[in-house]
């Protein structure tokens, strides 16, 4: 697998990670035995960035990958990048947040995470949402603590704005930035993509397939109960009829090159940006492999061209989250 670098301070990951969320919850039902395969699969791959949270699954995550990295020992420790994010306190059943910034719980939650994983230190580990009644200083001020403790390789900000990420890394070197980066996503090439690279700060890309809207697979009348695309903004009416065209042109677009639109997508952010690291999730080893694919993906500069055009952000309909999962993003 090639490797891509987390900023001056992280270290190399693959170019293409896992997201792991859904392995918990948010996508309808899940199944730890198929997750930890899943998980094996994309070790043997090349996959080394693994990415998860201490609310998803209110902790489950972290357990399950736990469980993963002991199956394999210190030999599969070594191999792999774990990232893990604090930040955002819900209660069981529960979609709706608050955001929790304050050194005290930053202190604890990292305690927590690194019980639920059961290692010694978290390789990356990020401020998953900002509380902007806490200054950013005293937020990577108390991160850089941890750093210095060895509990903690290097500190990541998500969804912050360009100059958030400038503040917080004059007091405390940030390894990488992680938002929400897609086709149907382009809120990054605003100016924070150019601000990372200014400062050597890598991006990480999470939901690069549109929560699988992009790869042509979603049939949105068949998501269960529990699967949270169904109140997606952009998943329902009239929004999800418009952005179902777009993915249309989007499945010839890939079919002309023998690809598979995820492949498509992914393949779009890495030949952009060569300091991003796409985390799609998936729970599939099928859609794995496919993803992983994506890495070896040459796209034109006409072909770049042609997908930002045919993913205009004017043509995307809908928001991207409910106005609950908005909590906490800088600049929306």
């Amino acid at each position: 697998m090639k490797q891509r670098q987390l900023g001056a301070t992280g270290p190399a990951t693959s170019a293409i990670g896992l997201g792991c969320m859904g392995m918990s919850e948010f996508y309808g039902q899940t199944d730890d035995d198929a997750a930890l395969r899943t998980l094996e699969r994309a070790l043997a791959l090349g996959v080394s960035h693994f990415d998860t949270a201490d609310t998803y699954g209110l902790g489950h995550n972290e357990t399950l990958l736990g469980r993963f990295i002991t199956a394999g020992g210190a030999a599969r420790r070594q191999r792999v990048v774990l990232a893990t994010k604090f930040g955002i306190v819900r209660k069981a059943g529960q979609y709706e947040r608050r955001i929790d910034n304050s050194p005290a719980y930053i202190r604890e939650a990292c305690d927590a995470s690194l019980r639920r994983l059961g290692v010694d230190h978290i390789d990356l580990y990020y401020c998953h949402r900002r509380d902007p009644a806490v200054p950013i200083e005293d937020v990577v001020g108390a991160m850089g603590e941890l750093v210095q403790a060895g509990k903690v390789g290097a500190i990541g900000l998500s969804e912050v704005s360009a100059d958030t990420l400038r503040r917080a890394h004059a007091v405390c070197p940030v390894a990488a930035v992680q938002s929400e980066y897609s086709l149907w996503s382009r809120e990054p090439e605003a100016g924070m993509l150019a601000t990372c690279a200014e400062l050597g700060v890598a991006f990480v890309a999470y939901s690069p397939l549109g929560r699988a809207f992009l790869t042509g697979t979603v049939d949105v009348g068949q998501l269960a109960d529990n699967d949270f695309r169904k109140h997606n903004p952009r998943f329902v009416g009239e929004a999800q009829a418009a952005n179902q065209r777009l993915v249309a042109e989007l499945t010839a677009f890939a079919a002309e090159r023998g690809l598979s639109n995820a492949q498509v997508a992914l393949a779009w952010l890495l030949n952009k940006h060569p300091h991003v690291v796409p985390i799609p999730g998936t729970r599939r080893i099928l859609y794995l492999e496919s993803n992983v694919g994506a890495v070896d993906i040459a796209l034109t500069p006409d072909e770049i061209a042609q997908l930002d055009r045919l993913f205009n952000p004017q043509a995307v309909a809908g928001a991207r989250y409910p106005e609950a999962g908005l909590v906490g993003i800088e600049g929306r």
